[in-house]
């Protein structure tokens, strides 16, 4: 017998007892989900919906070979990494192989906050300082050092008194030159804000989709003046790949690839392990040197056997199902069918993105229309109502956020793109706030 309304009631309640009022759910009708399998997720009354949000599960819900790889692993051993095991050791050579050769090291954690704030300790042994760029709304993480440096996480989120904070890259209309040459402007200001208060760079820090910044992926190759501004100034380079890296933007299997870039240090996060616990950081030798020589790094059970299987089987599936190349073919398909709405709809305005991560500003074209922030919570919660999951992002939380499993198909796009079309026509969503 499948779970009544009177059961997701109830458990809206024992959650709320229970979790404390600091956890937060989607919807205004919270979906109440118990299966899920591939680009398909199961809610409590047996509806399923279309899933075009959770990058998490890189390689789709419930993937078989990943399952049975946990599952093996799991009834045979899993402890923590102080004893030796080849898992480990196996995974980190598969991984540093899609890496630069400079890239010499990797180092395991559970979650991509923990990965950013070891590459952000091994960054300020490296250089010994400790000034942090990120972008305006950033978010890198949740542990003390990472939530001050990610506004997104809320206004009531104070910065760490040595974090500056640059205006996100803006594309529209510009070439590579010229939005390089803005974005590094903002980083040369922040050295100096930072020299006036006697703080030197330790890194600069980017997630290289820009996504709580609103999804900024264009022009590819813009990002290479702010890094050098940085380097010159004697901090790293520090990229964030927990969101468009394993193939996400279909161009390349990293972001800063994109950018013709080699980072210091690059973070990973859950996606590596399709949702399983695992996260990590690749390194450049040179730069784990001082941190390595003042301090051991210990983690229990950060690439702990089933991490490493789980790991592992991802990038199976990645390779054997050519997912990076799904994911240019599918998102490029999906740019295109977004891009064509604008003729239909007036209230979509820019579509930006890379491969399988998209984003959709909504502009309020007329006073009679609602803001651009009230049309995109409207159109998140009636997506949901017509089985199609996707969130918004962006400061103003105006843009839609679409970055599904890596097994989104021209045929999942096409769903996608033909219920926001119908969702979009309906008069009752554009009535003023």
């Amino acid at each position: 017998m499948l779970p009544t309304t009177t059961d997701t009631t109830a458990l809206l309640a024992r959650r709320a007892h229970l979790l404390g009022p600091a956890y937060r759910l989607f919807y205004e009708e919270p979906l109440h989900l118990v299966r899920g399998e591939g680009v398909w997720l199961h809610d409590a009354q047996g509806k399923r919906y279309l899933d075009a949000y959770n990058n998490v599960a890189s390689v789709g819900h419930s993937h078989p070979h990943v399952v049975e790889a946990i599952a093996r692993q799991a009834s045979t051993l899993n402890t923590h990494t102080r004893y030796l095991h080849a898992g480990i050791v196996d995974y980190a050579e598969r991984l540093l192989a899609h890496m630069p050769t400079a890239l010499g090291h990797a180092m395991f954690t559970c979650s991509g906050s923990e990965a950013n704030d070891l590459a952000l300790r091994i960054a300020r042994a490296h250089t010994g300082a400790q000034g942090l760029i990120i972008t305006r709304y950033a978010y890198h993480g949740v542990t003390a050092a990472l939530a001050e440096a990610s506004p997104s996480l809320g206004a009531l989120m104070r910065l760490g008194n040595t974090v500056r904070t640059v205006p996100a890259p803006q594309a529209a209309g510009h070439d590579t030159v010229e939005v390089g040459r803005h974005f590094a402007q903002g980083v040369r200001a922040a050295i100096a804000e930072m020299a006036a208060a006697g703080i030197r760079p330790a890194a600069l820090l980017v997630d290289t989709v820009f996504s709580s910044d609103g999804v900024y992926t264009h022009p590819a190759g813009f990002l290479q003046e702010a890094v050098q501004a940085v380097r010159d100034a004697g901090g790293l380079f520090i990229a964030d790949e927990v969101q468009p890296g394993f193939g996400r933007t279909g161009e390349a299997f990293w972001g800063f690839e994109r950018h013709r870039l080699v980072p210091d240090i690059v973070t990973l996060g859950k996606p590596m392990g399709n949702g399983h616990p695992v996260a990590g950081i690749a390194v450049q030798p040179e730069v784990l040197a001082a941190f390595a020589a003042t301090c051991r790094y210990f983690n229990t059970f950060g690439g702990n056997p089933v991490s490493m299987a789980a790991a592992s089987a991802v990038l199976d599936v990645i390779e054997r199902e050519g997912l990076q190349a799904n994911a240019l073919a599918a998102g490029s398909h999906l740019r295109e069918r977004l891009s064509a709405l604008r003729q239909r709809h007036p209230q979509v305005g820019e579509v930006r993105g890379a491969g399988l991560f998209i984003g959709v500003a909504l502009v309020q074209p007329d006073a009679a229309g609602p803001p651009p922030a009230t049309l995109a919570t409207r159109v998140v919660n009636a997506l949901r109502q017509h089985g199609v999951l996707l969130s918004a992002t962006g400061p103003a939380a105006d843009t839609l956020k679409i970055r599904p499993p890596l097994v989104f198909q021209r045929e999942h796009a096409d769903l996608l793109v033909d219920t926001l079309d119908r969702v979009l026509s309906n008069p009752a969503l554009h009535h003023p706030a």
